[in-house]
């Protein structure tokens, strides 16, 4: 059983790569395609995953890393939503960003009840 009680804060062993630039915040609209807001929302997603502050217990850094990876399926719901017509999908988009904003927020709130900075994504 591989667990990370007492792994140095930091990323060792999550992919080892240096880092690219914070990307910008994602923001959904027609200006840009479909794949292109798929892809800013991924570069999002992973960015705030790899930066997420890890303190080798897993509680905390399960949550931290959810969180920015709940926030990209919001964002991707978003695109969606700008893009389909299909009622199937868009029921589905609208699930999607509602149980992950309820996560986000119950994720924010045992941030801050355990002590820890609620890290908004």
């Amino acid at each position: 059983m591989n667990n990370m009680a007492g792994a140095p804060a930091g990323h060792d062993g999550h992919g080892g790569h240096t880092m690219p630039a914070k990307p910008p915040a994602f923001v959904a609209s027609t200006a840009k395609p479909f794949g292109g807001l798929m892809d800013d929302a991924m570069n999002v997603m992973d960015y705030g995953m790899q930066q997420a502050p890890m303190n080798g217990n897993a509680e905390h850094d399960f949550v931290t890393m959810m969180l920015p990876h709940h926030q990209g399926a919001v964002d991707m719901a978003r695109a969606v939503l700008l893009y389909s017509q299909d009622p199937e999908i868009r029921n589905l988009a609208l699930g999607i960003i509602a149980e992950q904003q309820n996560e986000i927020q119950v994720m924010q709130a045992w941030l801050k009840r355990h002590g820890y900075p609620s890290t908004a994504p």
